[in-house]
């Protein structure tokens, strides 16, 4: 069983793993075995949407859970499987192949250290299928090496998007035009964390409807500006901190969880 949270801290320099020395990560495992990991994708988000977006408000996300944990947080690993997205320009995909190995790879370099609780932050909803396979094969690796952490080793994908309170916030806000993709609540905390994109939200023509996800080819056929059902005007930056507020609430209580389970 691992220690209680570290506590909160009053800056994020303070929890960011790039920020640490290598003695400063030793003291920290000394009093928790936990980490958070930060993981997006690099896509389109419609017309008026970042393409950092998932990666963005994973990293948000992240932060501020950390802040308010004491835990560590990882850089960001921006790239995610968004093949779908590649018939619209600036998307950067890795392959479900690819992306398990480097989720894999990074669980058992963490491991390697002491590290017993990975806490993933995910903000792409193509991510979860990889990152369960990599999870369980990292399990796999680490007992074949002999890691003296591999008994005691779990991973868990807590995506944002899905947290109880902000789904329900979402669709109190937005209805129907939350929509599946390029949605108004991963929009709004993008405008919350940037200016500068509020400059490029305006109305847009009906979306096309949800429907299935297939190849990019097929997907931009069917989601020709690159929505899903959804009305990112809507999304407003007041939004955007209500709902940061709510995720990182939400997986506050997961994480503390998380790292005292058996």
């Amino acid at each position: 069983m691992t220690s209680p949270l570290p506590g909160p801290v009053t800056n994020t320099d303070a929890i960011r793993l790039d920020l640490q020395t290598w003695p400063d990560v030793e003291a920290y495992l000394e009093q928790c075995k936990g980490v958070i990991l930060p993981l997006g994708s690099t896509e389109q988000h419609g017309p008026t949407g970042a393409i950092g977006t998932d990666a963005l408000t994973a990293e948000a996300v992240a932060l501020e859970l950390g802040q308010r944990s004491g835990v560590f947080v990882t850089p960001t690993q921006a790239f995610g499987m968004a093949e779908h997205h590649l018939g619209f320009a600036g998307t950067m995909s890795l392959q479900p192949s690819t992306l398990l190995s480097v989720l894999h790879d990074l669980v058992l370099s963490l491991a390697s250290h002491g590290f017993e609780r990975i806490f993933v932050v995910n903000g792409h909803g193509g991510n979860i299928a990889t990152a369960k396979a990599a999870f369980a094969q990292a399990y796999g690796t680490a007992a074949s090496r002999g890691l003296a952490v591999a008994p005691r080793l779990r991973c868990k994908l807590a995506n944002w998007f899905m947290a109880g309170p902000v789904m329900r916030r979402a669709r109190e806000l937005y209805g129907e035009r939350e929509g599946q993709h390029a949605t108004p609540s991963e929009i709004a905390l993008t405008l919350h964390l940037h200016n500068c994109l509020q400059s490029k939200q305006r109305p847009l023509p009906e979306p096309a409807a949800c429907g299935p996800i297939h190849g990019p080819v097929d997907f931009r056929a069917r989601y020709p500006d690159g929505r899903m059902g959804s009305d990112p005007f809507l999304a407003t930056p007041d939004h955007g901190a209500e709902l940061l507020d709510a995720a990182a609430t939400a997986l506050r209580e997961d994480l503390e969880t998380f790292l005292n389970a058996a």
